[in-house]
């Protein structure tokens, strides 16, 4: 299963990011976390003293990999970050992605992938969604089976919609505070997601007591699935001290359980993927990766490729 946390700025959505990917690690399931925000901290989060190689760095590579020997794709000149597989080219499982040559193993068993940070080049001049297309395009290719996991911490606020990669899940988890600002973000989320069928669900943060939780009721409705109260623990590791799964509180550990049996539950939508995989191609090619590329990009959707295993 594929799962993207968002949220606006602050939200904690990458400490929750985290969390979860080490609690699915927890139980035996093969975990691969991706940062794809623009403020690359998953790693330190995620416990590591380094960040990985940047994918965003190695986008021509991974183009050439992904391509394979698709016939309708003949150089990584004319791949976009919306390009779909067809016939022909390298479908990845979650095994790959976690033996790709830039991902890091974590103390707690996720391995991550990074988009990585703007770099001096790219003050002025680049859009980070350039980036992140590094993750778009994986998730593209990929073929993840039962009982494994790709947790994605995204861009901050309504900024995901910026590319079809926020289609690109099983579910998204939508971290809000008990704040207006928080909610903002939601209702901005809910109205892009519902049409495209993109299933949401709230995940308060940083709850303080019942009126917090009657705050996100009053605001979000059905949607608000669980919350995590405040915890001294998470702010400790945040602040860099040690930090294990089982020093969380009990009540925040049944948070994190009620998350995962939810995305357990969600259904496999291959059909959905593959249609809104060519939808979002077909629209970036007419609308500049045509003109910027010289090709007709719209050739590259195969009509007989099914996805899925």
């Amino acid at each position: 299963m594929r799962v993207a946390f968002v949220g606006k700025g602050g939200s904690g959505k990458t400490t929750m990011s985290a969390l979860f990917a080490r609690h699915v690690a927890s139980q035996g399931g093969p975990v691969v976390a991706m940062d794809a925000d623009i403020n690359q901290h998953l790693a330190l989060v995620l416990g590591l003293d380094r960040q990985p190689e940047p994918l965003g760095a190695h986008l021509t590579e991974i183009k050439d990999r992904l391509r394979g020997d698709n016939p309708r794709i003949p150089s990584a000149e004319v791949m976009v970050k919306t390009t779909p597989p067809g016939r022909g080219s390298r479908l990845l499982s979650v095994a790959d992605l976690a033996a790709d040559p830039y991902a890091l193993a974590t103390p707690e068993g996720p391995h991550l992938l990074a988009t990585g940070p703007f770099s001096e080049d790219d003050l002025g001049v680049a859009c980070y969604h350039s980036k992140v297309g590094a993750v778009e395009l994986l998730l593209n290719h990929l073929v993840d089976g039962p009982g494994e996991y790709v947790v994605v911490d995204m861009t901050a606020g309504a900024d995901s919609f910026a590319s079809g990669l926020f289609t690109r899940f099983d579910l998204t988890f939508l971290v809000a505070e008990p704040t207006r600002q928080g909610v903002s973000v939601y209702r901005q989320y809910r109205d892009y997601a519902a049409q495209y069928g993109v299933a949401l669900a709230v995940v308060g943060n940083k709850v303080h007591g019942e009126s917090d939780v009657e705050f996100l009721r009053e605001h979000v409705g059905d949607d608000l699935l669980t919350w995590m109260e405040h915890s001294s623990v998470v702010r400790a590791m945040e602040q860099g001290r040690h930090f294990a799964l089982g020093d969380l509180e009990a009540v925040n550990l049944d948070a994190l359980t009620v998350l995962r049996k939810t995305l357990d539950e969600q259904e496999k939508d291959w059909a959905r993927f593959g249609r809104q995989a060519a939808e979002f191609h077909l629209r970036n090619a007419r609308a500049w990766a045509n003109e910027r590329t010289g090709a007709d990009l719209t050739a590259q959707i195969d009509p007989d490729f099914v996805y899925g295993p």
